[in-house]
């Protein structure tokens, strides 16, 4: 085996096309869906890294999108609904030097699995997060999601909905996720651009991918995001999380999609304070449960 890649910092790196990060296993999601399109944009970042499969480690949950790691060259774990995020964050506390990616949906991110997603944000979990965001649940045929728009009709609103969809780029910014981009997934090389970055950099990335559904989404086509989907003028302030907020209300009150990347900064990720932790406090060898079960007795 190669010698271990250290991810956002110096990486060991091969020189793979994208097609040689696909593997054997035939991509199958419906004709038009927007799927394929993140699968894409994966391989061409992963080729772009020059990202070794030996460490690549990609987890998903339960959805459409959560097949995606059966395609990718990689070592994966296809997890419960919803628990993508917490098995992808024990994935790199024992093996920071692994490159970690989840690969999930909307309704598994931000329903069952919305509990997760501002905590990993805070604490600033060392991985790349891309939501594959197609606003319906597609594998059980075509229920709302927390991002579904309140015009969507579906099996569970047949009138439409009562609530407004949720922004996953507001959300993920507020609490604090440290690299926040949005694209669309039919443009497949701004994908692997922001890809890319999110891989790249050391703290806890968030892309939002908008991806059409098109068995069970008639409102949000490909011909609707593609359209509404307009970059960050030039100049815009990466740096600044207000500048960032703005861009995105600004663009939603116009009818449009705020996309490229939105936010960057840097801070302690959560494996670097960990191990300072251990390192204040005299290192492993120190470390004796017997002693602290003898203090702890009376």
């Amino acid at each position: 085996m190669n010698a271990p890649m250290q991810p956002n910092m110096h990486f060991h790196k091969v020189e793979l096309k994208p097609k040689d990060y696909k593997n054997e296993t035939t991509a199958f999601w419906c004709a038009g869906c927007g799927h394929y399109g993140v699968l894409t944009g994966l391989l061409r970042a992963l080729s772009e890294i020059g990202v070794d499969p030996n460490y690549l480690v990609n987890v998903s949950g339960i959805g459409c999108s959560s097949r995606l790691p059966y395609f990718v060259q990689s070592y994966k774990m296809h997890t419960l609904h919803g628990r993508a995020g917490p098995v992808a964050t024990g994935v790199q506390l024992a093996r920071p030097d692994l490159a970690v990616v989840v690969t999930g949906g909307d309704g598994d991110g931000f329903s069952i699995g919305g509990g997760h997603m501002p905590h990993m944000a805070r604490k600033n979990i060392n991985m790349t997060y891309i939501l594959m965001d197609n606003r319906v649940y597609g594998l059980t045929k075509g229920q709302v999601s927390p991002t579904s728009q309140q015009a969507m009709k579906a099996s569970t609103t047949p009138y439409g909905g009562v609530e407004d969809g949720m922004d996953p780029v507001l959300y993920m910014l507020t609490y604090g996720a440290t690299y926040v981009a949005q694209a669309f997934a039919g443009n497949a090389k701004l994908a692997a651009q922001l890809i890319k970055g999110g891989m790249e950099h050391k703290g806890f990335a968030f892309i939002n991918l908008l991806s059409q559904c098109p068995s069970f989404n008639e409102l949000d086509t490909a011909v609707t995001f593609r359209n509404a989907c307009e970059l960050v003028p030039e100049g815009h302030d990466t740096s600044d999380v207000s500048a960032a907020m703005l861009a995105v209300h600004k663009a939603k009150q116009e009818g449009r999609i705020a996309s490229g990347l939105l936010y960057k900064t840097e801070r302690p990720t959560l494996d670097q304070n960990m191990a300072q932790l251990v390192q204040n406090v005299g290192g492993h060898k120190d470390y004796d449960l017997r002693k602290i079960i003898d203090l702890s007795r009376p």
